[in-house]
């Protein structure tokens, strides 16, 4: 079975809920493209793919739209990838299959990729990272998306997790308008998600508050995960 990519594990507690510090904003980023010179080698480039999961009503694009803010990177949402014949049978209140997901998975996989690789569109100077929401259920999902440090050794994989009750979700997913999921998919997503905490790559965000302090949350999770570069 595929495992995280290799990368630091200090100075962070792989659940993040309620973190003290204040969102940090794009200077404290600014060191992270490049790690230090190790000796007799020259530094190597990392990029980062961000990847925000979780079930329906979470708060995903939410998220990752404030990400894209902060940090000034590019974002692909997730849903934008399903096939409309996934989002009729989501609509319809009927859960998608493994067979459904991965073409899914695969295209918005290769999407990342795609916008951190060197090409005429990015004049060769690709970004340092690409932000993208994913429900990522099953651990077998996310590892179709860890593919890509496996594919490309310089980049790096970190999933938030965006945790909160079903009862939380259901009332968050009743609220929106013109939305193809229903509420009564939200279950189902939770009967589906293999709780990704344990997971190395993985930094877990409780979201039972109002969207400013998640969004704070999200922005001191992630500021903490890139610092651990910075001190190798």
């Amino acid at each position: 079975m595929l495992s995280a990519n290799d990368e630091p594990t200090t100075g962070i507690d792989p659940t993040v809920v309620g973190l003290s510090r204040a969102p940090a904003g794009k200077a404290a980023f600014k060191d992270h493209m490049e790690t230090r010179p190790r000796e007799g080698k020259s530094p190597e480039r990392l990029q980062h793919i961000w990847i925000i999961t979780g079930p329906a009503g979470c708060g995903k694009t939410t998220v990752a739209k404030g990400l894209e803010k902060e940090l000034g990177l590019p974002f692909l949402e997730g849903d934008d990838f399903h096939p409309q014949s996934n989002k009729d049978k989501m609509g319809n209140g009927i859960p998608l299959t493994d067979a459904d997901r991965w073409d899914w998975l695969i295209s918005l996989r290769d999407a990342a990729t795609e916008i951190l690789s060197p090409s005429p569109a990015n004049n060769y100077n690709p970004p340092w990272g690409v932000i993208m929401s994913c429900s990522a259920l099953k651990h077998k999902y996310r590892d179709v998306m860890r593919v890509a440090a496996y594919d490309h050794p310089s980049v790096r994989i970190h999933f938030i997790y965006l945790r909160a009750d079903e009862s939380i979700l259901m009332e968050r997913v009743n609220d929106r308008k013109s939305h193809y999921m229903k509420s009564s998919m939200v279950h189902s997503q939770v009967e589906t998600l293999e709780d990704p905490s344990p997971e190395r790559d993985v930094l877990t965000v409780d979201v039972a508050a109002p969207p400013d302090e998640v969004q704070r949350r999200v922005s001191a999770a992630v500021a903490a995960k890139l610092a651990e570069y910075e001190q190798q």
